[in-house]
């Protein structure tokens, strides 16, 4: 997710959680600059994240109930501090309303998906 010219960023083991209230376990992992949005490719061995790097998804989002990008912007960077934030996700593959929750590891968070709103 793009805050602050930077890409925050988690890694989910299992994938994220498609169905409303699944949680998953998100490692969250250095920022990465905002130039490697688009970046995909091998990263060789030795070097940090070794592997193949591929784009999963691509969208846009929006803190929950944020009318416009500098509220969305402040409830972001709020929640974040505070270990709990909610967000809304629109993407060609994720969709919906999803929560990161902070665990008593400051790296380690559950991704979960909201029940969609009848």
């Amino acid at each position: 997710m793009e805050l602050d010219r930077v890409l925050k960023s988690w890694a989910v083991p299992k994938g994220p959680p498609r169905r409303s209230a699944n949680k998953r376990l998100a490692v969250q992992v250095e920022d990465h600059p905002y130039a490697y949005k688009d970046f995909e490719g091998a990263i060789p061995e030795g070097e940090y994240g070794a592997g193949t790097a591929a784009k999963w998804d691509a969208g846009t989002y929006a803190a929950e109930g944020a009318h416009n990008l500098a509220e969305s912007e402040r409830s972001m960077r709020s929640g974040l501090r505070r270990g709990r934030v909610s967000f809304v996700l629109n993407g060609s593959k994720l969709r919906g309303t999803y929560s990161l929750v902070r665990l008593k590891s400051p790296k380690q968070w559950l991704l979960i998906k909201k029940h969609a709103k009848e």
